[in-house]
């Protein structure tokens, strides 16, 4: 609506911040039907908005006491996964105990490489995808949280108290390794985005 009638912010205001939020509250019109009409979409927004912080606290909850809490709980202690990252992992995965290897999970959500091989030529090439998107698109979202040195601290820090030390030792080994690995992708020449996929 309000690029149809060429209305933006000024510069350096990005979309959907508290700023742009209070730029919206200060528009006026001219046309009783244009206030109607812009009134109509901020009503629908803050209703989706309402709607979406119900669900948010909903899984919340589940993270906390539902039957899958352990497993939500434990996947959280791993650096880029917060609550809503990790429900969405166990209810699109189900069971991770279902895979024998981590290979045999990258390649049920289609994060390892193709191949056309003949004879003695094996050729490698993109990813295949033909696995479950939302857990690639999950996953790759998390691993860019794995550029920045290994630390604790801040929400991970939160999200890691109480679990087991186990479980604390596999998440700090993963912020090292994965670290690492992207820095070695890219000292080899690779784009920040096949090295994250790699991660």
């Amino acid at each position: 609506f309000l690029l149809r009638h060429d209305i933006r912010p000024q510069k350096g205001v990005k979309k959907w911040t508290t700023r742009y939020y209070e730029w919206l509250n200060t528009l006026k019109f001219d046309y009783s039907a244009s206030r109607i009409v812009y009134e109509e979409y901020m009503h629908q927004l803050t209703e989706i908005q309402q709607r979406l912080n119900r669900l948010e606290e909903e899984i919340e909850r589940q993270a906390i006491i539902g039957v899958h809490a352990p497993m939500i709980q434990a996947l959280q202690t791993l650096r880029g996964v917060a609550v809503v990252t990790a429900a969405s992992l166990v209810a699109e995965v189900g069971s991770f105990q279902r895979f024998s290897s981590p290979k045999q999970f990258m390649a049920y959500v289609g994060l390892i490489p193709s191949e056309s091989s003949s004879g003695e030529l094996r050729r490698q090439g993109k990813i295949t995808k033909a696995g479950n998107r939302h857990v690639r698109r999950l996953l790759i979202e998390s691993a860019w949280s794995y550029r920045y040195p290994p630390a604790v601290k801040g929400k991970l820090k939160k999200r890691q108290e109480g679990q087991p030390p186990e479980i604390l030792q596999i998440s700090w080994k993963a912020q090292t390794r994965l670290n690492k690995r992207y820095f070695r992708l890219l000292s080899r020449g690779k784009v920040a985005g096949k090295a994250i996929t790699a991660v």
